[in-house]
Parts: structure tokens; sequence; C-alpha cells
């Protein structure tokens, strides 16, 4: 019997966080297991609920205090069980931490602790994405072996158009897929 591959679905606090609930269906129609992971920035757009009805899964929201085992480690245990790590959307905040090494919640400990592939999905203002800082940090990152999914010119939730805008759902699902070969 062949192990059903686990993707830990990372959400930040980005307004393009309604899109993961169509991107966790999505990788469930493709036969993968889906565990959800959210910053509390993240609850500001989509709620844990919603996310956990689509994977079937509990959602994890912190480091501490949401099981019933105070000894549980939930940045190992999800590390240890994720063929793919996917962080989408990812905030300017997110990439900046994890090219800092900083593992101040549950997201960048998982990150640090995984030896599954890494995907990031940026999504953020134009003018925030084209930041030299932050350009700099996704080169670091991908220098670092992660993989940078590309965002796309789109109309952004602040009324301008231009690049910032999530990947296409499907160009992620099947960078999923590349990761998991």
């Amino acid at each position: 019997m062949v192990k059903q591959k686990t993707v830990i679905l990372c959400v930040t606090g980005s307004i393009a966080a309604y899109r993961s609930a169509d991107l966790t269906r999505a990788l469930i129609e493709k036969g993968l297991k889906v565990s959800v992971v959210m910053t509390k920035e993240a609850e500001y757009f989509i709620t844990p609920l919603t996310l956990a009805s689509l994977s079937g899964e509990q959602v994890f929201l912190d480091m501490f205090g949401h099981l019933d085992d105070p000894l549980a480690m939930p940045h190992i245990t999800l590390a240890q069980k994720a063929d793919v790590v996917l962080i989408a959307p990812a905030t300017a905040n997110m990439i900046g931490k994890l090219a800092g090494g900083i593992a101040d919640d549950l997201i960048a400990c998982i990150v640090l602790a995984t030896k599954a592939p890494v995907l990031i999905a940026p999504a953020m203002n134009t003018q925030m994405y084209r930041n030299p800082i932050v350009q700099e940090n996704c080169r670091k990152l991908a220098k670092h072996g992660m993989t940078i999914i590309n965002p796309v010119e789109g109309k952004l939730a602040c009324g301008v158009t231009g690049d910032g805008h999530i990947a296409d759902e499907n160009d992620i699902v099947k960078a999923v897929a590349r990761a998991l070969k």
C-alpha cells in the first residue's frame, strides 16, 4: 500500500489567504492529505473552521496550548510528516523571517525543522514585492533550496494592478506535484 502524501499548507496574513480554501480543495482532489497551519494574522482573512472543514484535519494555530498533550511538539511532528511544506500565501514578513532564520512562530519552526521541500508563494502589494529587501530575501531562500512560486500580475486588494498577486492555483498545485517527484 502506498502512503498518502502530506502537504503542510501554511497560510499567512495576506488578503490572498481566502484562496487557501480553493487550494486546499485542489490539493485534496489530487489525492493529497492537507494539514493546515495558520498565523494569527491569517485568521483575519479566513477562519480555521473553513480550512478544517475542507481538509478534514485539525488546523494548527500556534506552537503551544492547542493540543491535549502538553509535551506535544507540533513543529516537529508536522515537519516530520510533511512530504511538502507549502506557504501560500507568503507575506513579506514570513519571507523575511525565514530568510533571517527567525523561528518565532509555528510556520517558521516547521520550515527550519523539516527535510521536506519548501515551496513559497508570495502575495503582497506590488511595491512590497518589488522592494529590494523582499527580492533579496526571496533569492536567499531559493539559494537555500526553497522554491519560490512567483506571483503574477493582477488586481490587488489595494486597488492597483501589478505583480504581487498570488500565483494561479493550478500553477501552485503543479509546483507541489513537481516537488513530490
